[in-house]
């Protein structure tokens, strides 16, 4: 099948059963020649080609991408506009070291960060690094530079990456099992989980227990006054999917502001039009809370890795030299993939796409809720959606193994889904925001389905 007729295609799966023939070899090869640590069971799928939303396997079966890389592919497969700029760009040269020679790429995507991040500050500096991880931990570093502060606060449900500083700010430790020891002076305070909140409390009391909570790590934890900064995601995504309460964002904006604390807005998975922003942190600025630093990658590059941290010019020239940058940091492909996303993504209004998609999907996802008492909660921000599943409605037991039976079956009728969640009952939803009307509804088809064959 052609990209373009891919780009269109609905789910079909050809082979008796994922995996077929042709991708349980490659799955063989694979456990022979790859760490069993990323050999997983759970996904027996072998790409073969992707466009738009849809993916061919190499066996034939066509799946709707309800995953997108984990957030990276918001612009969809095989853009042709993106294909054609890292086209020309390889044929001039593939890489530079920024630190000792300029490349223009890597000027122009600044400029254009720049122009448009919703951070603090009339003049704003951006540079880049190559994944989630890397940015978050630079970010890190220019604070403790600007302040002059050592301790960091974080929060729970927390990912921001699996590097020896990330793994520590990140919440859920089976990411980090047996690699320590962490890094010194890392703090963590309740993040507003507002589903599994205190019993009892309406949202407003919910919210004040939070920000009571974040005051008791000043008391036990680290002083205000020695803490560099507070990293937090403006929509958790491994956590399970859970935006940041605005309320809330003010209060944690009121003390940083007080304290002399730099806020730090992790926008790995959901900026880049995600969220019906460009930046889900346009709704802080909006509210009168805009962060001093956003970090963000994934869907940046669509596909190249890439990641960039922008903040003020007074933030980013605290740093010293030698401490930012690398080899590979702002690489010239990257940076004309990254160029060439931002123009599509800006010309063609992928933030309304995001909106769209959202509102169909949440209101079904509503319907769903009525009609099957094990969705407990519905939750997101533009069509950065999670559904969770429990097992009793007023205890709250997340049913872990019914969202595992149902993201298998699902993938035996094309549609990828993945969980997420500190107990992996949550169900996200990521799917390229090139997604069709009519994919978009065969998916949510598939979907019910899995849910009835799974109870």
């Amino acid at each position: 099948m052609s990209t373009k007729d891919l780009a269109y295609a609905l789910p079909e799966i050809v082979t008796d059963q994922v995996p077929g023939p042709k991708a349980q070899a490659l799955l063989e090869r694979r456990n022979e020649a790859i760490p069993q640590a990323l050999c997983g069971k759970t996904y027996p799928i072998c790409i073969q080609d992707g466009a738009g939303a849809m993916f061919e396997d190499v066996d034939g079966n066509k799946f709707l991408d309800w995953v997108g890389g984990v957030g990276v592919l918001n612009i969809g497969y095989s853009h042709p506009e993106v294909i054609e700029a890292v086209k020309a760009q390889s044929e001039k040269y593939f890489h530079t070291i920024f630190n000792v020679y300029v490349h223009d790429g890597y000027v122009t995507l600044a400029e254009k960060l720049n122009e448009i991040m919703p951070v603090k500050g009339d003049v704003k500096k951006t540079y880049f690094a190559n994944s989630g991880a890397e940015c978050d931990e630079n970010a890190i570093k220019i604070a403790k530079a600007y302040t002059k502060r050592n301790s960091v606060i974080c929060f729970t449900g927390a990912f921001h990456g699996r590097t020896n500083l990330t793994m520590a700010l990140t919440a859920k430790k089976s990411y980090a099992q047996g690699m320590g020891p962490f890094p010194a002076g890392i703090y963590r305070a309740p993040y507003p989980y507002l589903y599994r909140a205190p019993k009892g409390y309406s949202e407003e009391e919910a919210i004040q227990y939070y920000i009571d909570e974040l005051y008791r790590v000043f008391d036990e934890g680290a002083p205000a006054k020695e803490v560099a900064c507070m990293i937090l995601e403006p929509v958790q995504g491994e956590g399970g999917f859970i935006p940041a309460p605005i309320e809330w964002v003010k209060a944690i904006r009121k003390i940083c502001d007080d304290n002399g604390i730099l806020l730090i807005a992790d926008e790995v998975q959901c900026g880049n039009c995600r969220t019906g922003k460009y930046f889900a942190s346009e709704y802080w600025k909006e509210a009168g809370c805009a962060p001093d630093i956003i970090t963000t990658a994934k869907s940046l590059g669509g596909g190249l890795p890439i990641s960039a941290i922008t903040a003020s010019k007074e933030i980013m020239d605290a740093a010293p030299a030698g401490t930012i940058g690398g080899t590979y940091c702002g690489n010239p492909v990257a940076c004309a993939s990254a160029l060439a996303v931002m123009d599509v993504m800006q010309k063609e209004d992928f933030a309304s796409k995001a909106k769209h998609i959202g509102e169909v999907v949440t209101s079904r996802y509503l319907e769903l809720q009525k009609k099957y008492p094990v969705i407990g909660d519905v939750r997101g921000l533009g069509a950065m959606i999670g559904i969770e599943f429990v097992t009793d409605k007023e205890t709250k037991e997340p049913a872990t193994k019914l969202v595992s039976d149902i993201i298998a079956c699902a993938m035996q009728k094309g549609l990828l889904l993945e969980s997420c969640g500190t107990y992996n009952n949550t169900i996200r939803f990521l799917a390229p925001l090139t997604m069709s009307d009519e994919q978009m509804e065969k998916g949510l088809e598939i979907f019910e389905q899995a849910i009835q064959e799974s109870l």
